[in-house]
C-alpha cells in the first residue's frame, strides 16, 4: 500500500507538472498572438477555485492530472459545434481559427518546445548546482566479470575488457550500453572492446530477457565495474552463511576465489553462476588479510551469503554554468536519439510495442525514483518524461500537436481549408485509435505488476 501511495503521488506531481508546462507553452504563445484564451486550468473536472484576469479564467480543478488551455473557437475542427448541426466557424477576430495558419502552427509548436526547454532547464540546474558523483568511480566502461556460458561469454567478451563501441555508439557509458541492449532484445549488436592495447570487433547476441522491465546487464553475462574499491561489509545477518563463515561488519571483501570484485552485484552474479558451490573470500580486517570459505544459501530464487554493504559515498560536484549547459545538451541529445531509435524500431517491427511504458509504468518508475537516494533519479526521470512528451506530441498524428501542424501545412500547400466534415472524421478516428493504444499500454503495464507476474493462463 505504501508503494502504491508513493507511486500515485509521484505520478500526479510528475506528470501534472510536465503537462502544465506543456499547456503553459500553448497559453503564452496564444496570448502573444492575441488569441482569446478563455481558461487556463490546472487539473480536470469540476472547478475547485480560481480567479479571472481580463478575458482569462485561471482555475484549479478537482482531478490533479495535468491541465488544459481553452481558446475561443478551438475544438477538434475549429467549430463551436458540429458541421452536421449546421454550425459555422467561429466568426471572432480573437478566435484561434481566425488567426493566420503560421500563428496557429506556432501555438501548436509551443507546447512540445516548452517540454524540451524544461528538459534542458532541469538538467542544467542539476549539473550546475548539484551533480552528485561517487566519491571514487571508474571512468571507463570496464567489464568486471563475465558469466561463463552467457551471451557475453559467447560473444568473446572477457573480464577486464573496456567497451569502446556499442551499437555504433563510440565510447558509450554504461547507461548507453544498457539502453541499447534493451532496444536489441534477441538481436545481434556490433561492439568494440579494448584489450591489452588492441581494439577487437565483437558481436553480442542480446538475450530475449532484455525485453523485461527487470532486465539487468548481468542477465547478459556482463558485470560492469563502477567502483575501484573492495566490497565493504556493513552488517552480517544472523544465521546465514556469511555469519557462519566468520564474516563481520566492517570487513572489506577484496577478492572472490582469487578474482577482484568491486561490487556486490558482481558477487551475486558469480554465486548464481556457481549454483551454491563454496567460495573463498579474501577479506581485509584490521589491516590483515584473511581467507574465509562460505557456502551460499538459496533464498527464494537467488543464491546469497547474507550481508549488507555500506552505502556508496556520494558528494556534490557542481559544474560551471557553461559545462552544465554542455552536459544538459548531451543528456538531451542522447535521450532524443534513443526516442528516435525506439520509434524507428517500432515502425520497422524490430521492437515490440509491449516494451513501451504506459501510465501505470510511469507511475511505478516515478514511485521508485521518489524513494531512491539522491537527486539524479528525480531530475533524470522528470527530464526524460518531459522530453518524450515533447517529441511524441510532434508526431504527425491527428489530435497531437504535430497532427494539427501537418493539417495546417497541407492547407497552406493547397491554399484552401480542408473540408470541416473531413477534419471531424479524421479527428474522430484518431481519437478512437489513441484511446485504444492508451488502453493497451495500461493493460500491458498492469500485466507486468508483481501481483499478476505469477498468474499463468
Amino acid at each position: 500500500m505504501h508503494d502504491f501511495l508513493v507511486s500515485a503521488a509521484a505520478f500526479i506531481v510528475l506528470v501534472g507538472a510536465i503537462i502544465v508546462v506543456h499547456e503553459g507553452g500553448h497559453f503564452i504563445v496564444a496570448k502573444l498572438c492575441r488569441v482569446r484564451v478563455e481558461a487556463f486550468a490546472i487539473g480536470f473536472g469540476p472547478r475547485l477555485f480560481g480567479f479571472k484576469i481580463g478575458e482569462t479564467e485561471y482555475k484549479v480543478c478537482l482531478l490533479p492530472l495535468g491541465g488544459f488551455v481553452k481558446m475561443t473557437g478551438e475544438t477538434e475542427s475549429g467549430l463551436t459545434g458540429s458541421p452536421s448541426d449546421g454550425q459555422e466557424p467561429v466568426n471572432d477576430p480573437g478566435a484561434f481559427t481566425a488567426h493566420p495558419r503560421w500563428q496557429r502552427m506556432l501555438i501548436g509548436l509551443a507546447g512540445p518546445t516548452f517540454n524540451i526547454l524544461l528538459t534542458l532547464g532541469l538538467m542544467w540546474f542539476y549539473f550546475a548546482f548539484i551533480n552528485e558523483v561517487p566519491a571514487a568511480t571508474v571512468k571507463t566502461t570496464s567489464v568486471e566479470w563475465v558469466t561463463p556460458g552467457s551471451a557475453a561469454a559467447t560473444a568473446g567478451i572477457e573480464t577486464g575488457d573496456v567497451i569502446v563501441g556499442f551499437d555504433n555508439v563510440k565510447n558509450p557509458d554504461w547507461e548507453i550500453v544498457y539502453d541499447h541492449i534493451r532496444l536489441n532484445a534477441n538481436q545481434v549488436v556490433p561492439m568494440a572492446v579494448e584489450r591489452g592495447g588492441n581494439t577487437l570487433q565483437l558481436s553480442l547476441r542480446v538475450p530475449a530477457i532484455a525485453k523485461s522491465d527487470e532486465f539487468d546487464l548481468t542477465d547478459a553475462g556482463i558485470s560492469p565495474q563502477y567502483l575501484p574499491g573492495p566490497i565493504a561489509v556493513a552488517e552480517v545477518q544472523p544465521g546465514l552463511p556469511a555469519e557462519e563463515a566468520g564474516l563481520r561488519g566492517g570487513d572489506s571483501i577484496e577478492a572472490v576465489d582469487g578474482q577482484a570484485f568491486h561490487s556486490v552485484n558482481t558477487l551475486l552474479a558469480y554465486m548464481q553462476a556457481g549454483k551454491g558451490k563454496p567460495i573463498t573470500l579474501t577479506v581485509l580486517r584490521n589491516g590483515a588479510n584473511l581467507q574465509i570459505t562460505a557456502t551460499p544459501t538459496k533464498l527464494d530464487t537467488r543464491w546469497m551469503l547474507g550481508f549488507s554493504t555500506t552505502q556508496i559515498p556520494i558528494r556534490d560536484e557542481p559544474l560551471s554554468l557553461v559545462s552544465a549547459a554542455g552536459k544538459s545538451l548531451g543528456f538531451f541529445k542522447n535521450n532524443s536519439l534513443l526516442v528516435g531509435e525506439v520509434l524507428n524500431r517500432l515502425f520497422t517491427h524490430r521492437l515490440s510495442v509491449t516494451q513501451m511504458m504506459g501510465p501505470v509504468g510511469i507511475a511505478k518508475a516515478a514511485g521508485e525514483a521518489a524513494q531512491m537516494d539522491g537527486w539524479y533519479p528525480k531530475f533524470g526521470l522528470a527530464s526524460e518524461i518531459s522530453l518524450q512528451l515533447g517529441i511524441l506530441n510532434l508526431m504527425p498524428f491527428p489530435i497531437l500537436d504535430g497532427g494539427m501542424i501537418l493539417l495546417l501545412l497541407i492547407e497552406s500547400a493547397l491554399r484552401q481549408d480542408i473540408s470541416l466534415v473531413i477534419k471531424e472524421r479524421i479527428y474522430q478516428a484518431a481519437f478512437v485509435v489513441l484511446m485504444a493504444f492508451i488502453a493497451f499500454t495500461i493493460f500491458n503495464d498492469v500485466s507486468k505488476l508483481e501481483l499478476f507476474r505469477h498468474v499463468k493462463p
